[in-house]
């Protein structure tokens, strides 16, 4: 039996970053944190836009829809700034909600920081694929993946989605015993 490879998008919400002012420092740190949890086969689809609600829901669809994302992970665009509606956008294309990733991501940014409260990260479902915002900062998307990443395979699996094996010295994804 050959493993079916797995599509994860990649989606950096950034005016300046998308406009060249600067590197994309968090695509590329969300890039990195996968491919050292992941052991099986993946496949990046990566994209870079700005804070326009429009377009990032249209990009989410297209990931989820077109591309076949099993999961779709955002950076950017979560805080309390006017251009920040990667929330928005997330939960206007998502059929249900996951609030509990968004509860245990600004749990642990609090941790670190007691500005993680302005934060507005959240998750949901759109078709059989996850959506999670994470925050902007690159040292902030290590922290809150290690969080969240754990349920993440299992969650795919329960939405027939394809397996994602965890290198177990990195990450260790839970699936209840059967």
């Amino acid at each position: 039996m050959t493993q079916q490879q797995a599509k994860i998008g990649i989606v950096t919400v950034s005016d300046r970053a998308s406009a060249g002012i600067y590197e994309d420092l968090s695509g590329k740190a969300i890039i990195d944190t996968l491919t050292e949890y992941l052991s099986s086969d993946w496949h990046a689809e990566y994209r870079l836009i700005p804070d326009e609600q429009p377009l990032i829901e249209q990009t989410l669809i297209e990931l989820a829809e077109q591309q076949g994302c099993c999961l779709i992970v955002t950076t950017g665009g979560t805080g309390p700034a006017k251009r920040d509606v990667t929330p928005e956008a997330t939960e206007a294309v998502c059929d249900r909600l996951m609030p509990g990733f968004g509860e245990l991501m600004r749990q642990e940014s609090l941790k670190y920081v007691p500005t993680a409260i302005l934060s507005r990260q959240t998750a949901g479902l759109r078709g059989s694929c996850l959506i999670i915002n994470l925050p902007g900062k690159p040292k902030a998307i290590r922290q809150c993946l290690d969080a969240v990443f754990p349920a993440v395979p299992y969650c795919i699996d329960l939405m027939d989605g394809p397996y994602l094996q965890c290198n177990e010295a990195v990450m260790q994804a839970f699936r209840p015993k059967s």
